[in-house]
């Protein structure tokens, strides 16, 4: 895990996607997606029904590193809306352990916006820490600082000249060039997760207003950031 400032504040970013944020003792994580292989296996498309034990065991194995107390979604927690009820019972029983032993609040997003509380937690649409928006889709002309998911957002980079994926943060900033400020969208946490480019118009229009937005990735020992886009001199003033 590596630091990560952002909205005046000081995070450890986690190479499986969470957000550690040490002054709360809280870490976020976005679009768990659990039961997505079940969801899939109910309209007869066949996959490996092992994602939901795999997603909460990297989400144990976070809350040991981190020491976390809290833990918050930010939303499409399932698949749909009744993927709490297809949970086997040891991955029911993996998620009651987090539920229990911490402060455990889901988000709701897309995919599950009539989630029930049935499985443990608190259930909100959103909601705000310390003047931080915590939301499940970055929401076009929010001027707050604000984190969100729904993009699965991932990077292309040459690696020992192999071209790879990995998964991203996409961080917009608002008050000049390098200033932490702005949004911050969270890579997708799930094990069954694919991605969208973090340069897509999507993303990009999703954050403005900004000055300027980077895919921000974690290393072994720093976080390393790419532009993604720059305001003209005319946007900027």
């Amino acid at each position: 895990m590596v630091p990560l400032s952002f909205g005046n504040e000081d995070f450890l970013f986690l190479k499986s996607g969470a957000l550690y944020w040490r002054r709360h003792s809280i870490l976020l994580v976005a679009d768990l997606h659990l039961e997505k292989g079940s969801y899939f296996a109910k309209e007869g498309q066949f996959v490996p029904p092992y994602d939901s034990r795999e997603t909460l065991s990297r989400l144990a194995d976070a809350v040991r590193a981190t020491g976390a107390r809290r833990i918050i979604t930010l939303g499409d927690n399932f698949h749909d809306d009744e993927g709490c009820d297809r949970l086997e019972p040891h991955a029911r029983g993996m998620l009651d352990t987090l539920t229990r032993a911490l402060d455990f609040v889901w988000i709701t997003g897309n995919h599950d916006p009539s989630m029930e509380k049935s499985c443990g937690g608190r259930v909100v649409e959103e909601m705000e820490v310390s003047g931080m928006i915590l939301r499940h889709r970055a929401k076009k002309g929010e001027t707050r600082f604000e984190m969100s998911g729904h993009y699965h957002p991932k990077i292309m980079l040459n690696i020992q000249r192999r071209r790879i994926s990995r998964p991203c943060a996409v961080m917009s900033f608002n008050d000049g060039v390098g200033s932490a400020s702005g949004r911050l969208i969270l890579p997708a946490f799930g094990a069954f997760t694919g991605g969208m480019p973090a340069g897509d118009p999507a993303i990009l229009r999703a954050l403005q207003p900004a000055r300027e937005i980077d895919a921000v990735v974690p290393t072994d020992k720093r976080v390393a950031r790419f532009a993604l886009w720059r305001a003209s001199g005319s946007e900027a003033a």
